[in-house]
């Protein structure tokens, strides 16, 4: 079996016979499939696990399949997604076919031509997503990304596009607050290039003072300047054939932008004091946590740089975005530090008290993973039983007390992200989410049927029922004047 018959797909469609039928079909020829009988339910599934493709009904309940399609394509731009469309409905299909739309199939459709249009849209975006559900085998399957932990649906679709831009040499933004990974992103990108085998050089412009900076980039010659006693190859030049990683770019004097700027157009450095250029091969990868357009705007950074860099753009979430993943990055990280700690005192570290793990899993994270693992660190460092307490964590984040916001407390608009997060991080109990949320069980029913969140879905290898959003083995069978209409052999 190929590997894009093994996909996974998510259909979404309000009618349970078409659903069924659908999944019949697609199963047959070697599909996994997902499905969900709402945008509401598809959303809801694609926060849980990111399929390789979304096949969708334009006529829904509620939200229809162009709205899906709309919200869909600006958390996963990457996801081809094919509508299937009534007769009436044709010109809106066209139209989203100019928006994105892989392409659309209308009704009655051949059986045949609808497999021959995933085999085609999957081939095309054949970047493999990784599996959210299996993040601590990531590292066994992917070396790649052996050192990206996680399980978030975004994270997912942020690596499936770093993949697919590290098969170019284009230059790569990355955008991101301080310490969510953007060194770790961009390591990763040059492991996946085809300039795996050269060397990686990251240098943070904002740390080294300007009148160092030059030489630190392009090299000098023995005599360039007072202390220049011997010849000194660049970071270019160290990075010759592989990538160089700009980290604050938005750091870099002006001065400087010039020159990288004339480096970038012409592939050669002039090492100070130099009469010559050297030719340099460099795939460049830039990062930054300011807001560059504001920069251009005030003549602080210049546009013909801005747009040489900014050929494609990769933006990371915070830690609180893929709030998730806390659980299991403090895990990770008391598992490398437990030996450098835990040895010391001849006891090695187990895990953290589930309080402990909810006061982490709860804060707000305004330094991102980094601040996570300093906080993991620390803890180690103190901890003196197998555990680690909530007392401990409380002490590291420098808060008396961590608690998860209440619903009350939480924006409307972010409520049903809000919820999401609760079943994620309780996979799927009601009674925990419930507690944690501050409300009883029944009025917790009544909010996760307001925004079709089903708790089976989130449950580890959880599935749901015909019509529901996770994976389907359906039965039962379909009337045949109702295949007659739908699917014409």
């Amino acid at each position: 079996m190929s590997a894009a018959a093994s996909a996974t797909l998510l259909v979404v469609d309000d009618d349970a016979d078409m659903l069924r039928l659908l999944t019949m079909r697609l199963e047959a020829a070697g599909y996994r499939v997902l499905t969900a009988a709402s945008a509401e339910a598809a959303l809801t599934q694609l926060a849980v696990e990111r399929p390789q493709l979304l096949l969708s009904d334009v006529r829904l309940p509620g939200k229809d399949g162009l709205a899906l399609f709309d919200e869909v394509h600006a958390q996963h731009p990457m996801l081809p997604v094919i509508l299937l469309t009534a007769h009436g409905s044709i010109p809106d299909a066209v139209e989203a076919t100019s928006r994105g739309v892989y392409t659309y199939l209308t009704k009655p459709f051949d059986g045949k031509e609808l497999l021959d249009k995933i085999a085609q849209a999957l081939a095309l975006h054949s970047a493999p997503a990784p599996d959210t559900t299996a993040a601590t085998s990531a590292a066994a399957t992917e070396p790649w990304r052996a050192d990206i932990v996680s399980r978030s649906a975004r994270m997912a679709e942020l690596l499936a596009e770093a993949r697919l831009v590290a098969r170019s040499d284009a230059s790569v933004l990355l955008r991101g607050d301080s310490g969510t990974g953007k060194e770790l992103l961009a390591r990763a990108i040059h492991n996946a290039s085809a300039r795996a085998k050269k060397p990686f050089v990251a240098v943070n412009c904002g740390a080294i003072p300007e009148n160092l900076l030059e030489s630190e980039l392009f090299g000098h010659v023995k005599g360039a300047f007072t202390d220049a006693h011997a010849n000194h190859k660049g970071l270019f030049q160290a990075a010759d054939g592989g990538t160089l990683l700009l980290d604050e770019i938005g750091d870099m004097p002006l001065a400087l932008q010039v020159k990288l700027l004339r480096v970038l157009q012409e592939r050669a450095v002039r090492p100070l004091g130099a009469s010559l250029s050297i030719p340099v091969d460099v795939r460049i990868v830039s990062a930054t946590h300011r807001d560059l357009e504001t920069a251009l705007n005030t003549g602080q950074f210049r546009e013909d740089l801005y747009y040489r860099l900014n050929v494609v753009t990769l933006n990371l979430p915070t830690l609180a975005e893929r709030r998730e993943d806390i659980p299991l990055l403090a895990n990770h990280f008391l598992r490398k530090l437990s030996g450098k700690y835990g040895n010391e005192r001849g006891r090695k570290l187990a895990g953290f008290a589930p309080e402990a793990l909810k006061a982490l899993a709860a804060a707000p994270w305004p330094g991102n993973v980094r601040q996570l693992h300093n906080v993991v660190e620390q803890v180690c460092a103190l901890a003196t039983t197998p555990l680690v307490p909530l007392t401990l964590v409380q002490r590291a984040l420098r808060t008396p007390s961590v608690e998860v916001l209440s619903y009350a407390e939480a924006k409307q608009r972010f409520e049903r992200s809000y919820l999401v997060n609760l079943l994620k991080l309780t996979d799927g109990h009601v009674a925990d989410a419930a507690r944690l949320a501050e409300r009883n069980r029944t009025e917790f029913y009544r909010l996760l049927q307001k925004h079709g969140l089903t708790p089976g879905r989130f449950k580890p290898g959880g599935e749901t029922s015909p019509g529901g959003a996770g994976t389907n083995n359906p039965s039962g069978s379909v009337a045949p004047e109702r295949q007659g209409q739908v699917i014409d052999e």
